[in-house]
């Protein structure tokens, strides 16, 4: 008898927690992306909730975009995206303050094609020679492109050099196209190079001229469910989540 009642208490608290469960959606940008696709699934589990996902760029034109997405009126119960990108969107009241959470720095790195030797870029000098010898550079359309287009090849003296041979890529991973050959060196958030196939990373890019993007997280004002994302943000940032959010490429921040 005493079986009998704990199988049917077991059974009440399970139909409980389902029907407890929400179903979260999250708008997600591609530096943390690799580490949401391993913790995502484990919080998951967790809890029993589920989660809907879109990935989008933090900023920029594109139609997909997160303060795009949100500002055509799409719902999102938790964006993770580029800190300063978030900021904006707290200052635009689209995001509640109180709930931003810091999960990660992404630090710059470089490929090749695999297979391909792997260039010295262990210095600045390292780097320079680097670049000036490629045949051909590649280098993303998110943060840290902008920096490398903008800043880096100014502060190497080789913006001239390069104008020539140096691209951004739009929307598709850098990786990919050093990986079919059209180009010899890829630069892009270490955390976007590793799950590229046909690639070989070959260091992050030195810390005297890295450019350190941190990506946070937050609850967009109006969320469905809100106290169910709070936990989603804990969990993504908690000690016990970081070997995960190493293993991709990505620094833990600092508590």
């Amino acid at each position: 008898m005493k079986k009998l009642f704990s199988l049917t208490a077991f059974a009440l608290l399970a139909c409980s927690a389902l029907a407890q469960a929400e179903e979260l959606r999250v708008m997600t940008s591609g530096g943390f992306t690799a580490a949401y696709k391993i913790l995502g699934p484990k919080f998951a589990a967790t809890t029993g909730n589920t989660l809907d996902t879109t990935l989008g760029p933090s900023m920029g034109k594109a139609p997909e975009a997160i303060p795009n997405r949100l500002a055509r009126g799409e719902q999102a119960d938790v964006v993770i995206m580029v800190g300063y990108a978030l900021d904006d969107l707290i200052k635009q009241g689209k995001v509640d303050p109180a709930s931003r959470v810091e999960l990660a720095d992404s630090r710059i790195g470089l490929v090749v094609r695999e297979g391909a030797p792997k260039p010295d870029i262990s210095n600045v000098d390292a780097l320079k020679k680097t670049l000036l010898d490629a045949q051909s550079v590649a280098y993303s359309d998110s943060a840290s492109g902008v920096y490398i287009e903008q800043q880096l090849f100014k502060r190497l003296g080789i913006e001239d050099q390069l104008k020539a041979k140096a691209k951004m890529i739009a929307k598709i991973p850098v990786g990919s196209v050093v990986a079919t050959g059209d180009y010899q060196l890829g630069f892009q958030q270490v955390s976007e190079l590793l799950p590229v196939p046909g690639v070989s990373f070959v260091a992050k890019i030195p810390e005297s001229v890295q450019s350190v993007t941190r990506f946070a997280a937050g609850i967009p004002v109006g969320a469905q469910h809100p106290q169910e994302a709070k936990a989603l943000l804990a969990y993504l940032a908690a000690p016990a989540a970081q070997a995960d959010v190493q293993a991709t490429g990505l620094d833990s921040v600092k508590r």
